[in-house]
């Protein structure tokens, strides 16, 4: 026998629980580099300076 539910789900849990389906997707929200100004990812090393935190970290493709 297969597996039954013992009480009916209320419409309010089952759109709740549907609603994780057709979320929509978070926005990214990024943040200009002190340095150079390109768009970068909050809390994330600048990929065309290579800073971060105003230090530099990594050698930068800017030339």
């Amino acid at each position: 026998m297969g597996a039954v539910p013992k009480r009916r789900i209320s419409q309010s849990k089952r759109r709740h629980r549907r609603a994780q389906t057709f979320k929509s997707p978070r926005l990214i929200q990024l943040v200009p580099c002190p340095e150079c100004g390109e768009p970068v990812l909050p809390y994330h090393v600048c990929i065309k300076c290579g800073t971060y935190r105003r230090q530099q970290i990594i050698a930068g493709t800017e030339e």
